[in-house]
């Protein structure tokens, strides 16, 4: 870990100098490592470590840029990470713990409204200041603080917001790989977001379907582990019988579909997609380019390639995949169908590409939000957004879970989004 200096672009703050003074000059030697950590604290920094891996192949300049208002620059992500725990697990239960810069609040705010006022989201990449090496500095001062909270046993309270925060900075790396791929696909240069990238073994079959029992089902997370507030509470739903695919559909299917005249056949569409299909000119999945009638490639985190087509499509939206679902003869599952099916041994249901369901996101019977700022983290999203499920190869190991619930509006395919069939039993 690089050495903690103060990095601002303007003259230090003086409500930080209480908690800063003796702490500038931290360097490795002093941060403790993952053996004589505590296991809380191990395991934040280890997250922590991930994330600066993610930006280590970026320059400065790669890190401001932000292609779309839905994406982020990559050094807001690694600000806003770094001030959610500051705000919400150092500023409340550090004791004598003073802010690394007081318009940080500002700035790297996301959407939480009881904290206060934020710099606009579609307008993030006009924060030249800090810069990238400022936000490093930043981060080292967070992370001495955490370490210094952590370097004993804290409470189940601390211990439970810490966890959030690790979960909420590990859905920011995936973003750092998304946004980061966005912002590249826009250059002539095609540069690799992680270098070195080739596209996983292909495995599954998307054209074989396997049984699944009716009846009573449970959803939602059980058991202690970690979960995010949208996937309670566990509850039962009534299935009837179905059939779902094993395996995801694949590139090659998808040009099939092409071919047949999928993006020119009004009749496949949802009227919304149809009318969003015509106005982007969509005529395959976001990054796919064809340089004559019988060569396609594909821009993913690798640069640009042949496209491979045992490799399961991506970067589709929902109205795309529901149109694929129709012309296919069948269906989208269902997130209950897609979770319970998840525990009978279908291929590829976690960590390939993340799978569009038929259900609206909307709050389990019973949910309710947490008080105060943390419970805007889900909650007010509910309405307007389709599920997805399963993960992709770009979230970290051991976050993604049977229960997880991602969502995005339909019209979306800048994440690594793709689909599974489903027939009626």
């Amino acid at each position: 870990m690089p050495s903690l200096r103060i990095l601002t672009d303007r003259s230090t703050d003086g409500s930080m100098r209480a908690y800063a003074q003796g702490r500038t000059t931290m360097d490795q030697a002093a941060m403790p490592d993952a053996v004589t950590a505590t296991p809380v604290l191990a395991r934040y920094l280890a997250v922590r470590t991930d994330t600066e891996r993610l930006a280590e192949s970026l320059s400065a300049e790669d890190q401001c840029v932000q292609s779309m208002p839905d994406a982020s620059p990559v050094k807001w992500h690694r600000a806003h990470t770094t001030w959610f725990f500051e705000e919400f697990v150092l500023a409340p239960y550090l004791r004598g713990y003073a802010p690394f810069d007081s318009d940080f609040r500002f700035l790297f705010n996301s959407y939480y409204e009881a904290v206060g006022p934020r710099h606009p989201r579609p307008s993030r990449s006009l924060i030249t200041r800090p810069s990238a090496e400022a936000v490093g500095g930043y981060r080292n001062y967070v992370d001495a603080a955490m370490s210094d909270l952590l370097a004993a046993e804290v409470s189940a309270e601390i211990r439970e917001r810490i966890d959030l925060g690790l979960h909420h900075e590990q859905q920011h790396q995936e973003l750092i790989v998304t946004d980061m791929l966005h912002a590249f696909a826009q250059s002539p240069l095609a540069p690799a977001v992680l270098p070195g990238w080739r596209e996983p073994v292909a495995a599954g079959a998307a054209t074989e379907f396997f049984d699944c029992p009716g009846g009573e089902a449970v959803m939602g997370h059980g058991g202690n582990g970690f979960c995010f507030d949208n996937e309670t509470p566990r509850h039962a739903v009534l299935l009837q019988p179905y059939r779902l695919a094993k395996g995801l559909v694949r590139n090659g299917d998808w040009l099939d579909f092409i071919a047949d005249g999928g993006y020119r056949t009004p009749t496949l569409w949802m009227s919304d997609g149809w009318a969003v299909a015509q106005s982007q000119d969509w005529s395959a999945p976001l990054y796919w380019r064809n340089r004559s009638d019988r060569e396609w490639q594909q821009f993913g985190p690798g640069g640009l390639a042949p496209l491979d087509r045992g490799a399961p499509v991506r970067h589709i939206s929902w109205y795309e995949a529901d149109a694929y679902a129709r012309w296919a003869g069948a269906r989208l599952p269902t997130e209950a169908e897609w979770e319970a099916a998840s525990q009978l041994g279908g291929q590829e249901m976690f960590g390939r590409v993340w799978q569009w369901t038929s259900s609206a996101y909307s709050p389990y019977p019973g949910y309710r939000a947490a008080e105060g700022a943390i419970g805007e983290y889900n909650g007010k999203f509910m309405i307007n957004q389709m599920v997805l499920r399963g993960g992709s190869f770009a979230t970290p190991p051991g976050h993604t879970r049977a229960s997880y619930r991602n969502f995005f509006h339909p019209d979306r395919r800048w994440q690594f989004s793709g689909l599974r069939l489903a027939l009626d039993g």
